[in-house]
């Protein structure tokens, strides 16, 4: 074959530290903003930013260069000093977790998933990010320990 052919879509999902509420509804846009920013200027495709107060979904398209733990690494590091530095004082405890989730998407789930990350508000007035990513978790066959999905 000639070329080279990929479609590497992934959904991101991580919290604050602590689960702690930093991102009011205001901010929300301009951080959501700002990881569209990030991911363009990394060669990534931003496809869908979403979340609530205290933890984000990113549905991106990432190019085969790339690994997944880079992309997040590069999405949370610079979006971290930026909160630090645009908003200073009111902002100068923020902390990501340490961890995050990564799940491939196909396809044929794309709408789906945007979907999803657009209308988190109202998904989670029903459903805690915990019950969230648990569900994640163990429709993905992951094994995990709910000590390490704190923080």
């Amino acid at each position: 074959m000639a070329d080279s052919f990929y479609n590497l879509t992934y959904h991101l999902i991580w919290s604050t530290k602590n689960r702690t509420p930093w991102i009011s509804e205001e901010l929300q846009p301009r951080l959501w903003e700002y990881l569209a920013g990030i991911s363009l200027q990394k060669n990534m495709k931003p496809l869908c930013i979403g979340g609530t107060f205290d933890h984000v979904h990113i549905l991106v398209g990432l190019p085969p260069t790339m690994t997944v733990s880079q992309a997040v690494q590069w999405l949370k590091g610079p979006s971290s000093k930026w909160l630090h530095e645009t908003f200073g004082k009111e902002m100068g405890a923020f902390q990501w977790q340490d961890g995050y989730g990564a799940f491939t998407v196909s396809q044929s789930q794309v709408d789906d998933v945007f979907r999803y990350v657009k209308n988190q508000k109202e998904h989670h007035r029903v459903k805690t990010f915990e019950e969230e990513f648990v569900g994640f978790l163990e429709r993905n066959g992951i094994a995990w320990k709910k000590e390490y999905l704190l923080g």
